[in-house]
């Protein structure tokens, strides 16, 4: 159970930062020379926007809040390369490369959590050569887990991008997400305390890998959150949230690689055209730094604690930006 104290403390907190990241940075620059506004004019997404892109990345990819939902309502607030679409089609392309953007910063988080469990990785290296068998059944889990999404990515990818990726998908993604983490956490705290209940990591099986595959799928509507959908569907299984939590990390390095290797292919050379590689390094950067302190927290918290806090946070981020959105203010 979480004291109203600590809950208060960290909901605030998060509410705090989403403000600092969304709203206070400054989407158009007040004070310019004429020589630096052409070239802010010429850049689809500046040095700054990329920082806020790479940071919201990094925090958000591994929590239960949808990293995608955060990237696109940031460049909508931050109005990324409006300057710029000065046709239709102009508009078409930067939101292309935009939507490529934002996969491919991906690159930070997957590093971030590369380098936080490289011991599990190195696991699963030795796995792959025969020398340690929780290894090897780690990675037919990790590779089974993948193929529905995999597959099903390959297919509605575009039909995805084209009709779901708006503000108000998200919102109601946020919104029925929040529900849903409040109602699974309330049914365990009833059970009693189930934080460290269930089955270790090593126990999963490929069929039960499979399942969490399929969960992740829902997470391709954009909002829903690929951690969300795999954490709780570890615990249907009957995993442990620690050990969920960490199958989560792990399905996630080989889903975002191959997400963000299928964007570079595909979009790749409109993205660096339209924007910089320069704006693709600072986004890494910044989601890698940002990734490691997330997924740092996020563990530590949820040894003591359950998901609640994540479930708040979705619905007072969904019921302001809905209002936002109504008003005509976002």
């Amino acid at each position: 159970m979480i004291d109203m104290g600590h809950r208060n403390l960290i909901l605030t907190s998060l509410i705090v930062l989403f403000s600092f990241v969304f709203l206070i940075v400054p989407c158009n620059a007040t004070k310019t020379t004429p020589s630096s506004a052409q070239e802010s004019e010429d850049k689809a997404l500046r040095i700054e926007q990329a920082i806020v892109l790479g940071i919201v990345e990094g925090l958000t990819e591994y929590l239960p809040v949808s990293s995608t939902g955060h990237l696109l309502l940031a460049e909508r607030i931050m109005g990324i390369g409006d300057a710029q679409a000065t046709s239709t089609e102009k508009r078409k392309q930067i939101k292309e490369a935009t939507n490529a953007y934002i996969v491919c910063i991906q690159i930070g988080a997957i590093i971030a959590v590369l380098w936080l469990y490289s011991r599990r990785i190195k696991q699963i290296l030795l796995g792959l050569t025969g020398q340690d068998a929780e290894g090897r059944q780690l990675l037919i889990n990790v590779f089974t887990g993948f193929i529905p999404a995999a597959v099903i990515g390959l297919l509605f990818n575009k039909m995805i991008k084209t009709y779901l990726f708006g503000t108000w998908s998200v919102v109601l993604a946020w919104f029925f997400g929040g529900l849903a983490i409040l109602v699974i956490s309330r049914k365990n705290q009833e059970k009693g305390e189930v934080r460290h209940c269930g089955r270790p990591l090593v126990e999963l099986s490929w069929q039960k890998s499979l399942i969490i595959g399929f969960a992740q799928c829902i997470a391709m509507w954009p909002g829903v959150s690929r951690s969300l959908v795999t954490i709780v569907g570890g615990l249907l299984v009957g995993l442990s949230l620690p050990a969920a939590v960490e199958f989560s990390f792990l399905l996630g390095l080989i889903t975002l690689s191959a997400a963000t290797g299928y964007d570079i292919l595909n979009h790749g050379q409109l993205m660096l055209q339209t924007f910089d590689a320069l704006s693709l390094v600072i986004g890494v950067v910044f989601a890698f730094g940002s990734a490691v302190l997330s997924v740092k927290w996020m563990v530590a918290y949820l040894n003591r604690h359950d998901l609640s806090i994540f479930g708040y946070y979705r619905i007072a981020l969904s019921l302001v930006t809905g209002t936002l959105l109504m008003n005509g203010l976002l």
